[in-house]
C-alpha cells in the first residue's frame, strides 16, 4: 500500500486516500493495529470491485448511484476510481453527464461531505490567506465555476460546485491526475435563482449575484492567489454565463495557465467529431458549412475553432466565417442585429432576416450544430431538409444533459432514414432503423480537457492558445476507427477514453515543446514520461 506512517487503527480506516478496507493484508492489519477492526476474510480489490459493483446497480435510479458514488469516494479513493476506469461506459453518465445536472439541482439536499473549496465576497482581502487551508500544497489543476450557466439548466448558485468535483473526477479517472493535485473551486458570489433563494437548506450565498466591478476584482484577487498559492497551477474555467467567460478567458489567458472549457473543450471536441464526419460523408473539411442553433459561448468557440481550421485548409478569414451561419433566440445573427456581443459579431453577415428552416433552404449546411440548452429545437422538419439537401447530413444536438438535447438519436436517425451522422453532448443509446443498428458518439468534453490538462501539466507549459486544442481535435479524431464509423458513431468508445487522453496530451505537449510554450527541454520520450505521471488506483 502507499505508506501511511501516521496513520493507525480507526482513523486510517477514515482515510479516503489510504483506506483498503478487506483488502489490508494479515501483516497490515498487524502494522497499523486494524486486527479486531475489519472482518477475517482478506479479500482483494477485484472481490471489492464485484461487490461495489452489486451494490451500486441495485441503486433504484441514477441520482441514488451518483449518491452512493460520492460516498464511495469518500471511504476509499482508490477503489472509487478503479471502479470507474473498469467501467467507463456505465458509471461516466452517472458521476457526469447527465446525472451531474440532476446532482447539481439538489446539491443541497445531497449533500453529505465537503469536497471543495468556497470563495465568496465575504472573503474579499484574504483569499491567498484562506487557501492555505486547503490540505494538500502539490495542487497542478484548479477547476473553477460561479455556477450561473450550469450545462443547460442555468443559474444553479452554490450548487454548481457538482460540477467541479465531476471534472476534476474525470481528470484523475480519464488521465491519471492525483487526486491530491486537484482542487474543485466555487466561485460563490451568489445567485438570481430566486427558487435557491427561497430554499432553507441551500447551502450558498444568500443575495443576489455579485456583479460589475466588485466580481471581477474577487476574480482577479482568485486568480493571483491561486497561482501564488500553487506555482504552475493549470485553471480551467468552466460553467460561466457567455459574456463572463470570454471576459476570464480574454483576460487571463496569456496571463497564466488557464482555459475555458465550454469555449475551448468543447469546440475542440466537436471539431473532432467534425473531421471523423468527413470519413462518413466523403466530404472535404475544406468545403463544409455550418449552420447553429444557439449563439452563447460553447456555440461561438466553436465556430471560431471551425473558422481557424478552416483558415489552416487556406480559406481566407473572411471565406472561412462566411461558412458558419448563426441564429439564436432573438433571430438571424446578421449585419442589421445591434447590441450583438463581441464574441457573437464575427459571424454576423450582411444577409437577410430569415427563419432557421430558411437558413437550412438557403445555406445548405452540411452540419447543423445545436447549443441552445432547449430541448426539441432541431424539429422534423429541419432534419428532413438537411437529408433532402445532404446524402449524409452532420446533426449535432449538443446540450447537456440529454433531456436538453435539440433532438434525440432516434428522431435523427429515423428522420434521415438512417443516413444523419449524430452526435450529442450527453449519451444516447443506440438506435435500429431498417434493419441496421446505430451506435451514436458522444461529443464529451471529457475527451478533451483530461488529456489537454494532462499535456499541459507535464510540459510546464506557460499558456495554452487555442491550437493546443486544434492540435488535440487532430488527434481525438485519429483515434476514432473505422469500426467506429461503421457504427454510425465519430467517437471512440468510452472505455478507451484513459488511452485517447494519453495520446492527446503526447499530442500537445510535443505541439508546446516545438512552438515554445514551455521553458522545459523536450524529453527523449515525451509519451512514456507522461504515461508515468499517470494515476494508477490499485493497491
Amino acid at each position: 500500500m502507499t505508506k501511511s506512517p501516521f496513520l493507525t487503527g480507526a482513523d486510517l480506516l477514515r482515510s479516503s486516500k489510504y483506506n483498503k478496507s478487506t483488502a489490508f493484508t494479515e501483516e497490515e492489519r498487524d502494522t497499523y493495529k486494524l486486527r479486531g477492526l475489519l472482518p477475517a476474510n482478506v479479500g482483494s480489490m477485484e472481490t471489492q470491485l464485484t461487490r461495489v459493483l452489486e451494490n451500486l446497480r441495485r441503486k433504484e435510479n441514477p441520482l441514488e448511484k451518483y449518491i452512493f458514488l460520492s460516498a464511495l469516494q469518500d471511504r476509499n479513493e482508490r477503489l472509487f476510481y478503479r471502479l470507474i476506469i473498469e467501467n467507463f461506459k456505465e458509471i461516466m453518465p452517472l458521476i457526469y453527464t447527465p446525472t451531474v445536472g440532476q446532482a447539481c439541482k439538489e446539491f443541497g439536499h445531497i449533500f453529505r461531505s465537503e469536497k471543495g473549496f468556497y470563495v465568496t465576497a465575504n472573503d474579499r482581502g484574504r483569499v491567498r490567506e484562506i487557501l492555505d487551508n486547503w490540505p494538500y500544497r502539490d495542487i497542478r489543476i484548479i477547476v473553477v465555476t460561479d455556477g450561473e450557466r450550469i450545462l443547460g439548466l442555468g443559474d444553479l448558485g452554490a450548487n454548481g460546485m457538482g460540477i467541479p468535483i465531476g471534472k476534476l473526477g474525470l481528470y484523475c479517472a480519464c488521465a491519471g491526475i492525483l487526486p491530491e493535485q486537484c482542487l474543485p473551486v466555487m466561485f460563490d458570489v451568489g445567485t438570481n435563482n430566486q427558487e435557491l433563494l427561497d430554499d432553507p437548506v441551500y447551502l450558498g450565498v444568500h443575495g443576489k449575484r455579485v456583479v460589475g466591478e466588485d466580481y471581477f476584482d474577487l476574480m482577479d484577487e482568485f486568480v493571483e492567489a491561486a497561482t501564488d498559492a500553487f506555482p504552475g497551477v493549470l485553471i480551467q474555467f468552466e460553467d460561466f454565463a457567455a459574456g463572463n467567460a470570454y471576459a476570464h478567458l480574454n483576460k487571463y489567458r496569456n496571463r497564466t495557465l488557464c482555459f475555458n472549457d465550454d469555449i475551448q473543450g468543447t469546440a475542440s471536441v466537436v471539431l473532432a467529431g467534425v473531421y471523423a464526419s468527413t470519413r462518413i460523408s466523403n466530404r472535404y473539411f475544406r468545403d463544409l458549412k455550418f449552420a447553429f442553433l444557439g449563439a452563447g459561448s460553447a456555440a461561438t468557440g466553436i465556430g471560431m475553432m471551425i473558422a481557424q481550421s478552416l483558415m489552416e485548409e487556406g480559406l481566407s478569414k473572411d471565406e472561412a466565417y462566411r461558412r458558419l451561419w448563426f441564429f439564436n433566440s432573438k433571430g438571424l445573427v446578421n449585419s442589421k442585429r445591434e447590441n450583438l456581443a463581441d464574441h457573437v459579431k464575427p459571424f454576423a453577415h450582411d444577409i437577410p432576416n430569415q427563419s432557421f428552416l430558411e437558413v437550412i433552404k438557403n445555406h445548405q449546411p452540411d452540419i447543423l450544430i445545436g447549443a441552445t440548452g432547449t430541448p426539441a429545437t432541431f424539429t422534423e422538419e429541419m432534419i428532413r431538409l438537411m437529408a433532402t439537401i445532404k446524402s449524409r447530413p452532420g446533426i449535432f444536438a449538443l446540450s447537456n444533459p440529454t433531456t436538453r438535447a435539440e433532438c434525440t438519436a432516434e428522431e435523427a436517425y429515423r428522420w434521415t432514414e438512417g443516413r444523419g451522422i449524430f452526435a450529442s453532448g450527453s449519451p444516447f443509446s443506440s438506435v435500429s432503423i431498417n434493419g441496421k443498428t446505430y451506435y451514436p458518439g458522444q461529443g464529451n468534453n471529457s475527451y478533451i480537457f483530461p488529456g489537454v490538462g494532462l499535456g499541459m501539466i507535464a510540459c510546464e507549459a506557460k499558456n495554452i492558445p487555442d491550437s493546443v486544442f486544434l492540435e488535440s481535435a487532430k488527434a481525438l479524431s485519429e483515434s476514432v476507427t473505422q469500426e467506429d464509423l461503421d457504427q454510425g458513431s465519430i467517437y471512440p468508445p468510452m472505455d478507451a477514453i484513459r488511452e485517447v487522453s494519453l495520446e492527446i496530451a503526447t499530442a500537445v505537449a510535443k505541439y508546446a515543446y516545438d512552438n515554445n510554450l514551455t521553458d522545459r527541454s523536450e524529453p527523449a520520450d515525451v509519451k512514456g514520461e507522461i504515461q508515468n505521471m499517470m494515476y494508477d488506483p490499485r493497491y
